[in-house]
């Protein structure tokens, strides 16, 4: 990028919000996967009257913008393909209005999902979606790439709590989407378009999403099994019988391992598979749902099953599984973690065929789930500058994106598409649903400015 070029970029936001020196630019050249690209500058808006002016210069030059929140995604979303400019949110954290009353927050798009929370709970309110990155990752990378998380087998996804949108478009025109109002059926659904768009339609600079009160109770428990079909089979009976949990999380043998020798949890290590389930509600119902989870786990052979009496276990079973990805991360140089979804009933399969590839590639990989909606995260050590095990490792999941295609399923439930599953996705849309994207793309970003060289 020319010198002056750069200058009219940092005048918008000042130099103290710019980064232009090789060092600092390295740090936002990647996410959690495994590719890099470096920006030529990287700037810290606070307002979107400066994010508005950012992309009317880049608009006026063609230079490329990647949005950005912490850099979590694990697809490759936020790293610029393409180089130019990034617009990091991290100085947008503001909470700007709570309305429990109407059932709705306003934030700016580096709120994040955890201090959410935390705002809301002396309300007596919660935001649902929780992603495992829920401590780090901000409300604008979740509404990007429409996160998910351990909730969401209850309580749904990202979007379906968000209720409307501020955004900056290519042109540097920032437009409003949606409303307050929990319901509302006026003209296009815009929001839940650029719910998912991984920054390729614009910028959100304020999101209000809907909040629902916390439940009285909540009750959770771990269930081991000596066999792992027998663990992913309650997954099927339970949501067969009509039993919907807050969240269903499976966890292989491999997995509850690895967690025990980082955080000595007092985990099982001989389950072949294990089920963490919490159901929430009104305490009576709570009580009829664990006694009826209880006995189609003990119907399907179940090893050992543990009730989480006081807050201290739940906290103790929660941390095991949201440290999955972290513990994972210390066996290798790196980590690669995807998530195919496939129909409920054919998660036993699904799992068998993971297993299976992964045995015929020689490597090394666990299995975790949000078992109750099919949403399969298999989870791969490895080293890139050991080039035979990286390309077993891209021949394995290019080999389960198509197990999971083959099933019904798709290329991700909650991490998005990003770079990694790109070149992917012919397994699961066919040419002219591809096209019709790329349509309202060129539409919206005829200059393709928007972190170009992603899915679309």
């Amino acid at each position: 990028m020319k010198e002056n070029i750069k200058q009219e970029f940092m005048e918008v936001v000042g130099k103290d919000r710019s980064l232009h020196r090789t060092e600092e630019l390295s740090c936002y050249a990647y996410d959690a996967f495994v590719a890099e690209a470096m920006p030529d500058l990287v700037l810290f808006p606070k307002t979107t009257q400066e994010v508005s002016a950012i992309m009317k210069t880049a608009s006026r030059y063609k230079v490329p913008v990647t949005g950005r929140g912490a850099g979590t995604s694990i697809c490759g979303a936020p790293v610029p393909a393409r180089h130019g400019v990034v617009v990091c949110f991290s100085k947008m954290d503001e909470i700007i209005e709570v309305n429990t009353r109407d059932r709705y927050v306003i934030v700016q798009p580096g709120v994040v999902n955890g201090d959410l929370q935390r705002a809301l709970a002396p309300f007596g309110f919660f935001y649902p979606p929780d992603p495992g990155s829920m401590e780090v990752s901000t409300i604008g990378g979740n509404v990007a790439q429409n996160a998910g998380g351990l909730r969401c087998l209850k309580y749904g996804v990202t979007a379906d709590y968000v209720l409307g949108m501020k955004v900056v478009l290519a042109s540097g025109k920032a437009v409003r989407f949606g409303s307050r109002n929990v319901k509302d059926v006026t003209g296009y659904r815009i929001s839940e378009l650029f719910c998912g768009s991984e920054g390729t339609l614009g910028l959100m600079t304020e999101v209000t999403l809907k909040v629902v009160p916390l439940p009285e109770t909540t009750r959770t428990l771990m269930v081991t099994f000596n066999h792992l079909d027998d663990t992913a089979k309650s997954v099927s009976d339970i949501i067969g019988a009509g039993i919907i949990p807050t969240a269903m999380e499976l966890l292989d043998k491999m997995t509850m391992n690895a967690i025990e020798d980082s955080a000595n949890l007092g985990l099982p290590r001989n389950a072949a598979g294990s089920l963490l389930i919490e159901v929430d509600g009104v305490k009576e119902a709570c009580d009829r749902e664990i006694e009826k989870i209880i006995q189609k786990v003990r119907d399907n052979h179940a090893a050992d099953i543990q009730v989480a009496e006081t807050k201290p276990e739940q906290d103790r079973l929660w941390t095991a599984r949201r440290s999955a990805y972290g513990v994972f991360a210390k066996l290798a140089p790196d980590i690669v973690t995807e998530d195919v979804t496939v129909p409920v009933s054919k998660v036993p399969e699904m799992i068998r065929n993971i297993e299976a590839i992964a045995e015929k590639h020689d490597l090394t990989m666990g299995v975790l789930a949000h078992a109750g909606d099919g949403n399969m995260h298999p989870l791969a050590p490895t080293d890139r500058t050991d080039k035979d095990h990286w390309r077993r490792v891209e021949l394995a999941f290019k080999e389960i994106f198509e197990a999971a295609a083959a099933l019904g399923g798709t290329l991700s439930g909650e991490h998005g598409i990003g770079i990694a599953k790109a070149p992917y996705l012919g397994l699961v849309m066919d040419k002219d649903s591809i096209e019709f994207m790329s349509v309202i793309k060129k539409a919206v970003d005829p200059d393709n400015l928007l972190n170009p060289g992603k899915f679309v």
